[in-house]
Parts: C-alpha cells; sequence; structure tokens
C-alpha cells in the first residue's frame, strides 16, 4: 500500500499543484491582520484572502463548466457542492479510503487530495459519466450482477477504480485486478464479490467493443 497516494494524487503538468499552493503559502511570511484577513508581509509574493476566487474551466463528463472557485477547494467539493454531481462520495478526506476516486485523464485519483485548479485542462469522469442515459456502464453492471457491495457507500469509488484500470488494462488477471483495486477500501469487506465483478466488467467491455 506504500505510495498509494502517489499513485491516486493528480500530477498535473500545468497549473498549481496542491503542494506548491501550499507550500507558497508557507514560504509567504503570512501574518493575521486585527480584522481575521490574511495578507502577507512585506517583499513576499500575494497570497489570496479566503474567499477570494479565480476562474476556472472544468471538462467533466464531457462537458465543459466555467465557475469560480477559491484556490484551497477540492475537486471533490467542487463536484459535489457546486456542480451536483454526488455520486463521488467524501470518505476520510484524506486520501485513504478511495471513495472519493475519479478518473482524471483516464486514471484513477482521489478527488479529496485534488484541487479543484489543478483539474483546469484535463479531462475528468465522475461515476455519473460511466452512464449511457439510464443504461449502467459495463463495470456498473458488473457490480451489480456479482452484488459487489453492501452498504454501497465505497461503491462509486470502486467502479471508477475499476474502470481506471480496465481502460489501462483490458485483459487483467487476477493479481493485477487485486493492484489496481488496492487503493480503495471496502469497510463491508465485499472484496470477494469485487474482485470477480472487475473480471466480469473486463468480459463485458470486451463484447461491447469498448477499451
Amino acid at each position: 500500500m506504500s505510495g498509494k497516494k502517489d499513485k491516486h494524487e493528480c500530477q498535473c503538468q500545468t497549473g498549481v499543484t496542491r503542494r506548491g499552493f501550499l507550500s507558497s503559502v508557507g514560504t509567504g511570511a503570512v501574518v493575521a491582520s486585527a480584522a481575521g484577513q490574511v495578507q502577507a508581509a512585506p517583499g513576499s509574493s500575494p497570497v489570496l484572502i479566503t474567499g477570494e476566487t479565480v476562474p476556472v474551466k472544468l471538462l467533466i463528463n464531457g462537458r465543459e463548466h466555467r465557475l469560480l472557485v477559491e484556490p484551497r477547494w477540492s475537486l471533490l467539493f467542487v463536484l459535489r457542492e457546486k456542480l451536483g454531481l454526488t455520486g463521488t462520495k467524501m470518505g476520510c478526506g484524506q486520501g485513504e479510503c478511495g471513495a472519493c476516486t475519479v478518473l482524471v485523464n483516464d486514471e484513477p485519483r482521489y478527488a479529496c487530495l485534488t484541487l479543484a485548479v489543478e483539474a483546469e485542462g484535463f479531462k475528468v469522469t465522475t461515476v455519473e459519466g460511466l452512464m449511457n442515459g439510464e443504461e449502467l456502464g459495463p463495470v456498473q453492471q458488473a457490480f451489480v450482477e456479482h452484488d459487489a457491495f453492501q452498504c454501497g457507500y465505497c461503491t462509486p469509488g470502486q467502479v471508477m477504480a475499476a474502470e481506471g484500470l480496465l481502460r489501462s488494462n483490458p485483459t487483467p488477471n487476477a493479481a493485477q485486478i487485486q493492484a489496481g483495486m488496492s487503493g480503495n477500501l471496502c469497510r463491508c469487506g465485499a472484496y470477494a464479490h469485487i474482485f470477480p465483478a472487475v473480471a466480469k466488467a473486463a468480459e463485458l467491455r470486451r463484447k461491447g467493443g469498448q477499451s
């Protein structure tokens, strides 16, 4: 499980990174004024006051969204609270459970550890984006057929992790499925059904001509 966060954090090549943003705040010699606003000390880089927003353009499930976000907002927050895409779940909020997994350029990422501003210029897919109207996608259908859930809270993240795995490896073996799903935890312990469901999803995708 070591390196799990590195695998799921968004490694963006442009824009603001989470680590870079936090570092800039830490090194900006920031002091709080009596009014409670954050100001930069003389000679340091300007720091945005809490509540200030920046424009971003996000491509989510094939649809472009233009909105104003605070630089500190996570992609998870924006998806759920600003765009109403509540299929992506808040779990631990620390990149440990995988309930918030989405795809960024077809790779699984934890939305709770990805800033919304980091996602600009990338293709984001949520669990809602796997459906064709009211028709379930192959991974979703396989999870239903194999009863690969109990409480269901972690299921959207499990489905997105499986989708990301199959987009990169259409024919995974059992060990590769276990490794690909290792970043997602199921507190109900439904792994005995989840792993066969991923194998079934690979079969359904091949029959449907998806890759």
